[in-house]
């Protein structure tokens, strides 16, 4: 789905009119939490969440902090969703698996460590322990009460912020920021801008998505035709001009949309026409069918930590558990 144009910022009259649900939505939120006695893994548990809906860098951030926690000696294992994909869970993902089965963030994530997906994320958690995992990372489900959390990331996109500062759907909100911060144990904050929220003693981490050498290389300067069906496909496209590529066209799409056979050789046509490459993003092309990527340059990105010192202080107590 795309996400409408006044979440973005600003008064407008359908946020306004949303006002209402939107206050339901807070109340119903926070009842949830005050009625819900949450599950205790045996394992610590880290969540990487966000306060928007929508892309702010979750699951980079949460690859990111996979790889400080394996090298730090801990089996790690994900937990998610799966959102996008058909299978329900408790499931282990594996390499035969397809975006529309698992999710496109699934199989990210599993490019890293042992990965499941679950709608119950609490028995993804029990299947991650039993197949070994002595430590669970949950990409997304910082708004779930039903698992308790030993540290709590939110990761906040400072391009964007928190649009016009309203809560669905009313405005890009999951939560109220002060009903968020008051569980979080550290933000990172993606981007030059500043904090968008209220002032807060909580450890402020920053950190950058940066485009790998290998995939840099190969658009660098070059004319090229972009798409994207990701939740901000403006960073993808301003990080392209930032390698000095001159896009000759850009295509944005509904966060994990499902490209059709059409679509893609619209798409390859176009790039054809113009003497341009085709180039997308890796969470786009998992949700390409193999036969379709023929032609498609991919541009990865990592996340980078500006102090990595002060992020092992924050993950400390799964750490030391």
């Amino acid at each position: 789905m795309r996400a409408p144009a006044f979440w973005d910022g600003g008064e407008s009259w359908a946020a306004t009119a949303l006002a209402p649900p939107s206050w339901a939505w807070q109340v119903a939120h926070r009842v949830r939490w005050a009625t819900t006695t949450p599950h205790r893994v045996q394992v610590p548990v880290v969540c990487i969440g966000n306060l928007v809906a929508g892309g702010a860098g979750k699951t980079p951030i949460a690859m990111t902090v996979a790889g400080r926690l394996l090298a730090a000696g801990k089996r790690a294992q994900f937990v998610t969703r799966g959102y996008g994909g058909s299978a329900r869970g408790p499931l282990q993902v594996k390499t035969h698996h397809t975006a529309a089965a698992v999710g496109d963030e699934a199989l990210l994530l599993a490019a890293v460590a042992p990965t499941i997906i679950s709608d119950d994320r609490y028995a993804g958690a029990r299947m991650a322990v039993a197949m070994g995992a002595n430590l669970v990372v949950f990409d997304d489900g910082f708004q779930n009460p039903t698992i308790a959390k030993d540290v709590s990331l939110l990761v906040v996109d400072t391009d964007y912020g928190f649009g016009n500062g309203r809560t669905i759907p009313a405005g890009p909100l999951r939560e109220s920021a002060a009903f968020g911060l008051a569980r979080a144990s550290a933000l990172v904050l993606l981007g030059d801008g500043e904090w968008p929220g209220p002032p807060t003693s909580i450890p402020m981490l920053r950190a950058a998505l940066i485009p790998t050498a290998d995939s840099a290389a190969k658009v660098r300067e070059r004319r090229v035709v972009a798409f994207a069906g990701i939740g901000r496909p403006r960073k993808f496209f301003d990080t392209l001009r930032s390698l000095g590529c001159t896009l000759v066209a850009d295509h944005s799409f509904g966060d994990h949309h499902a490209f059709s056979p059409g679509e893609l050789q619209a798409l390859q046509a176009e790039a054809h026409a113009a003497e341009a490459v085709l180039v997308t993003t890796r969470k786009d092309c998992v949700r390409i069918p193999p036969a379709h990527r023929t032609g498609i340059e991919v541009l990865d990105v990592t996340a980078t930590f500006a102090d990595v010192g002060a992020l092992d202080a924050v993950l400390q107590p799964a750490l030391r558990k």
